[in-house]
């Protein structure tokens, strides 16, 4: 039983643990069934170190290298009922035409980031989402700025924002201008044909 059992662990040892591993796991086991058969244990010399072999993660860190940083997590996760004063050191002005790592190094990584088609849209705090309603937003277009509405003092923008700060919003009880027409009917099929097969 207790034979069945160490083959049982050593397999599991063996199977469970790296390549690089398994010179280590037969000392152990030799030495383990050394101790079973009453024989001496001479202590095996340590396996050499051998370099790490090239692994996905270090492949993949090196592609991205010349990315974008991705954005941080948000923090909390709860819906804001108030706002929460918001510091920071990232600051300065976006302009038109910068990239989205150019937007990252200026004000570090957004709080979220959705991306629709050919649209960006980069999320950073600004201390008024309650009050403003939302957080400051930069919208690329191919990954150029083509658009940000800024709320925080740190944050600027010298285009010709969709949102200036000085906008106040105002009530639209009629509702927009935009109207949808319906598309037209689908054309009425041919009445069939009143040929007759004897002529």
């Amino acid at each position: 039983m207790r034979r069945s059992t160490l083959a049982i662990c050593a397999l599991l040892t063996v199977a469970t643990l790296g390549c690089e591993q398994v010179d280590a796991a037969k000392a152990k086991l030799k030495l383990a069934w050394d101790k079973l058969r009453g024989r001496s244990t001479a202590t095996a010399p340590a396996a050499p170190a051998r370099p790490a072999p090239d692994t996905a993660g270090a492949r993949i860190a090196a592609e991205q290298a010349g990315r974008p940083r991705p954005p941080a997590v948000p923090q909390g996760g709860e819906p804001l009922t108030r706002d929460v004063p918001y510091m920071s050191e990232d600051t300065g002005t976006v302009n038109p035409g910068m990239t989205e790592r150019e937007v990252y190094e200026l004000w570090a990584a957004p709080a979220a980031v959705r991306r629709v088609g050919e649209y960006t849209y980069l999320f950073f705090r600004n201390g008024c989402e309650y009050t403003c309603g939302t957080m400051d937003v930069v919208t690329l277009q191919n990954g150029h700025v083509v658009d940000a509405i800024v709320r925080w003092d740190g944050h600027r923008y010298s285009g010709e924002s969709s949102s200036p700060p000085g906008k106040v919003p105002y009530a639209n009880p009629n509702g927009g201008t935009l109207q949808v027409t319906p598309p037209p009917p689908p054309p009425e099929p041919p009445p069939p044909s009143s040929i007759s097969a004897g002529q």
